[in-house]
């Protein structure tokens, strides 16, 4: 089961240095998410990450970055979708993007590499994000997604993940879960992570 984390929008003290030590903890994908920034922002800020690093990292925006840099993967917000027109990534990149309805899973056409669902769960960053999903339909869809003989990307769940969720995220199907104020929002976001890390093993 995977383990992601996503940045927090706003700008944390020693941001860059907490996302490094968590890189180096074995974090697989970083998806760096800073809806207001430039250009330039985003290069200091992936400039502050050591290089080693750089392959792991998701932009959601700023794309063309991904490509000069060597990064991780692009992610599609879903204003994006429609737009893109770049062709397929390089080896080791990948494309994701994110839905909120299990219908848009189903249907859609373009091959992702992996897709977040939310929100599973109440959001913790963002206020009145209500949980829209009920787990058990989930599963049943999921299920049905797992025997399709063709693309069926691996589904992420995001939204209100906390350690004590994650055995009913891997009940529900899930490839995997994506967490965001479960870290940001602790004292010590390295701890945190690191915590939510021994839960998914």
């Amino acid at each position: 089961m995977q383990l992601l984390l996503i940045s927090p929008p706003h700008s944390v003290p020693d941001e860059a240095l907490l996302v490094s030590e968590i890189l180096g903890l074995g974090l697989a994908r970083f998806h760096l998410r800073k809806p207001e920034w430039s250009r330039t922002q985003m290069l200091n800020y992936v400039a502050g990450i050591p290089a080693r690093f750089h392959s792991r990292l998701v932009l959601h925006s700023h794309h063309s970055l991904v490509s000069e840099l060597g990064l991780g993967g692009v992610h599609l917000p879903a204003a994006h979708r429609a737009t893109w027109r770049t062709g397929p990534p390089r080896p080791g990149q990948t494309l994701s993007t994110s839905f909120h309805t299990l219908a848009e899973i189903s249907r859609h056409r373009r091959r992702y590499d992996y897709v977040f669902l939310s929100p599973i769960f109440d959001s913790l960053s963002k206020q009145y994000y209500a949980a829209a999903f009920n787990l058990a339909e989930v599963a049943a869809t999921l299920g049905q997604l797992q025997r399709r003989v063709g693309y069926r990307p691996p589904v992420i769940a995001l939204g209100g993940v906390e350690a004590h969720q994650i055995a009913a995220v891997r009940r529900a199907g899930f490839a995997g879960a994506a967490v965001l104020g479960a870290v940001w929002q602790q004292p010590d976001p390295v701890a945190a992570f690191r915590a939510l890390q021994s839960v998914v093993g």
